[in-house]
């Protein structure tokens, strides 16, 4: 049996940061709200009504705005995205040792599968609207040993599912911000993943 990893989606598989700016922009104009696209792309993680609500958003307006948000989404930001160096490697190398790949994510599932399919990311298990120790639950679930993230929240999931959490740094947090937050690994990107993999996903000697 091969061992089953877990990856964050934004700014770990993928940078959706063009079209995000885009995005926030577009339903900031729509709906008169001074949000700022600049300012969501730079700090991806966090769940959507959070951030509407850090950017002054009413909160009877939130729930409309979300569903807004998420229809606007595929045709602004899915195009614009691209996946990231080492992405494909780093499933690939899971792939290729017997092991499965769960993706758990704290975005919009639907908008998350598109992405997937967009890029050609072959993933076993989508989870979504996951954010930071609610990650745990997927993790657990589907019986991970790892989870690479890009967030201080994706580390905090993974410590909280008691599975290796690996941090990389192509997202917000800095190296030293995830080590302290208990990152055990730390990539500069996830083309350091299959290295690294090779050894933590060998099968253990028969004694």
């Amino acid at each position: 049996m091969g061992t089953t990893v877990g990856f964050d989606l934004d700014m770990t598989l993928i940078d959706p940061r063009p079209g995000m700016v885009a995005v926030m922009n577009a339903l900031g104009e729509e709906a008169g709200l001074p949000l700022d696209g600049e300012h969501f792309a730079s700090n991806l993680g966090p769940p959507l009504d959070m951030v509407l609500r850090d950017f002054g958003a009413p909160a009877e307006r939130i729930p409309g705005l979300v569903a807004r948000f998420r229809e606007l989404y595929p045709e602004i930001v899915v195009p614009a995205t691209i996946a990231l160096p080492g992405a494909h490697a780093a499933l690939e190398a899971v792939r290729r040792a017997g092991g499965r790949i769960v993706v758990v994510t704290g975005k919009y599932g639907p908008n998350a599968d598109k992405h997937i399919k967009a890029l050609g990311l072959e993933v076993d298990v989508l989870v979504g609207e996951l954010w930071a120790t609610g990650k745990a639950v997927a993790l657990r679930e589907h019986g991970a040993k790892a989870y690479a993230g890009d967030h201080l929240g994706d580390v905090r999931g993974a410590l909280a599912a008691g599975v290796t959490p690996i941090g990389v740094t192509t997202g917000p947090c800095s190296r030293a911000e995830l080590a302290a937050e208990g990152a055990e690994v730390i990539f500069d990107s996830l083309e350091e993943f299959p290295g690294w993999f090779s050894a933590f996903g060998a099968p253990e000697p028969v004694r």
